[in-house]
């Protein structure tokens, strides 16, 4: 079976480059009209997601030139870690920062939240759409240093949950994709001993690729999967995270 997504119109949020620019190309591939949105090089418009304003003028820029809005890919994320209190030599030596803590919400919930409000309107107008939402493993299990990350991803399922039972009615699916350890260009750069650590953690025995998410995303935004609604795929080789 070939999923395919012709005549339908994509938006995916933080596609300049990972996952986000692999879920262009295979979308691409399967017919779909892809607009990608980042605030980096590379993506076909330069949008805040943060920005409630420029997201708003952005999903109106879309819908002027293609008329419609099909899918939206909630992917745009970032990361700042650091223990909630950093430890050393017994002492208390600093913790995660009011800073580092509200960048993450602002761009990973905030995000995901200002997007789909904007967009939501157009596809409740066609009766039709698909909202896919970027968690991860770590929403679901924890991970050790990612108080802030972990809470949008946790959070994010949440939302998923709720908009499909609001937006159901409406014939729009909303669900969730929870990636394990992918790697993308910057997860290959990290050290060879975390790397491997991470292997080592999937039993799977290899780090995902970009396509492999960008492929479950296929999946969830074709007609195959039109009665999916409220569910978090995990695409993580069985990984299993913790301290």
């Amino acid at each position: 079976m070939s999923f395919r997504l012709e005549r339908k119109v994509a938006v995916i949020t933080g596609g300049a480059r990972g996952i986000g620019a692999e879920t262009a190309r295979v979308f691409r591939e399967a017919g779909a009209t892809v607009v990608t949105w980042d605030v980096s090089e590379g993506a076909d418009e330069r949008v805040d997601v943060t920005d409630l304003r420029a997201v708003q003028t952005a999903v109106t820029e879309v819908v002027a030139t293609h008329q419609r809005i099909d899918i939206l890919v909630n992917n745009a994320g970032i990361l700042r870690d650091a223990q909630l209190v950093r430890v050393k030599d017994g002492e208390i030596a600093g913790g995660m920062s009011e800073a580092e803590f509200d960048a993450v919400i602002a761009v990973n919930l905030r995000g995901v939240f200002a997007c789909t409000q904007a967009v939501a309107p157009v596809m409740i107008r066609q009766r039709y759409g698909r909202i896919l939402n970027a968690s991860s493993v770590v929403g679901l299990y924890g991970n050790f240093g990612q108080t802030n990350y972990v809470a949008t991803k946790a959070a994010v399922i949440g939302m998923t949950k709720v908009w499909a039972r609001e937006l159901g009615p409406r014939g729009i699916t909303v669900n969730a994709v929870a990636p394990g350890f992918i790697g993308t260009e910057m997860v290959r750069q990290m050290p060879e001993k975390i790397l491997a650590t991470m292997v080592e953690r999937t039993p799977l025995r290899r780090l995902g690729e970009p396509r492999d998410v960008a492929n479950a995303y296929l999946f969830l935004a074709s007609d195959e999967a039109g009665f999916i609604n409220g569910a978090v795929l995990s695409v993580d080789g069985g990984v299993v995270v913790g301290t």
